[in-house]
């Protein structure tokens, strides 16, 4: 696999989960723009969702995202987050 195509797997994987963090609908989230940011209004991630969400890369990925990224600005954006997760994949 690519390193285009592990980072648009991780992208899919990550949106998916996203949604259920936020508890918003999968498609929806599916057709938002890369660079949607993740605490913005079409996401609009809580604080608490955020760390569910963390939690479920952890599970998923066995990338810490919270230790990793002290000032968590993989969390900007779908973009962001799954580029960070996508290099610590490789990296682990």
């Amino acid at each position: 696999m690519t390193d285009t195509q592990e980072l648009a797997a991780v992208e899919r994987e990550l949106r998916s989960m996203i949604a259920d963090a936020a508890r918003l609908d999968p498609d929806v989230v599916a057709e938002l723009p890369a660079d949607t940011e993740l605490f913005g209004p079409e996401i609009a991630l809580t604080s608490l969702a955020g760390v569910t969400l963390l939690g479920a890369i952890d599970a998923r990925f066995g990338v810490d995202v919270a230790a990793l990224d002290l000032s968590l600005d993989s969390l900007q954006s779908i973009a962001t987050l799954a580029g960070f997760v996508a290099t610590h994949l490789r990296a682990g």
